[in-house]
């Protein structure tokens, strides 16, 4: 199984973009997945996440401009970043993990996120 995402850029400050990870043979049923981000010379930090009872739950710098969501049917999730500003400057990877356990597994290889000034 594996991760695949697709959908980084360059983008002015105050722009968007969609990020998609392609996610065969992980189900909503048995899976949670999440999205995280690592700038250059920092540690990589939580962006996004699908909780065990299918709610949301996003870190303070994104709330109220990134949503995730996953479509089911398609075996994908998404993450729509607006009103992005440098500091959304990152590789940004999905994850996935086992419904009941906190430890994310599997990881994609990540796309690049750059947002100008």
């Amino acid at each position: 199984v594996e991760l695949v995402e697709s959908g980084g850029g360059s983008v002015q400050a105050g722009g968007s973009l969609k990020l998609s990870c392609a996610a065969p043979g992980f189900t909503s049923s048995r899976h949670r997945l999440a999205w995280f981000r690592q700038a250059p010379g920092k540690e990589r930090e939580d962006v996004a996440f699908i909780e065990n009872d299918g709610s949301t739950k996003y870190a303070d710098a994104v709330k109220g401009r990134f949503t995730i969501s996953q479509d089911n049917a398609k075996n994908t999730l998404y993450l729509q970043m607006n009103s992005l500003n440098s500091e959304d400057t990152a590789m940004y990877q999905c994850a996935a993990r086992a419904v009941g356990l906190r430890v994310y597994r599997w990881w994609g290889q990540g796309t690049q996120v750059t947002v100008s000034s």
